[in-house]
C-alpha cells in the first residue's frame, strides 16, 4: 500500500478552490480579482479559503453590496492561516512525508 502526502494548494489550485466556491455561493468570479485573492491565500488551506470566501460575503451583505475583491483581501489578511499558526507542525509533517509518501500534486 502506499500512502499519499496532500500539501497546501499552489497557486494555481487555490485560484480554482476560489472559483468553485464563489460558484456554489452564485457568485461571479469575473468580478473578482482572482489571480489577486490565489496570490493573497499563499498557505491556505482549501478550507481556509472557502471560509474566508464566506466571512467576506457575510461582510458584504453588513455594507449591503457585492461582494468585491477588496473584501476578499481584507478577509484574508485577517486570517491567520494553519500554515503560519503551526508553521513548525506543518514543517515536520512535510519532512516526514518526504520519500516515505507519493505527492499528490
Amino acid at each position: 500500500d502506499e500512502l499519499f502526502f496532500v500539501d497546501l494548494p499552489k497557486s494555481e489550485v487555490r485560484l480554482k478552490i476560489f472559483e468553485i466556491h464563489l460558484k456554489l455561493r452564485n457568485q461571479d468570479s469575473k468580478a473578482i480579482a482572482i489571480d489577486q485573492v490565489a496570490a493573497a491565500a499563499k498557505g491556505f488551506s482549501g478550507a481556509e479559503i472557502e471560509q474566508a470566501i464566506v466571512s467576506a460575503l457575510y461582510a458584504a451583505h453588513a455594507q449591503k453590496s457585492a461582494l468585491t475583491t477588496e473584501l476578499l483581501l481584507a478577509e484574508l489578511k485577517r486570517t491567520r492561516p494553519l500554515s503560519i499558526v503551526m508553521a513548525e507542525k506543518v514543517d515536520l509533517l512535510r519532512r516526514w512525508a518526504s520519500g516515505r509518501t507519493v505527492a499528490c500534486d
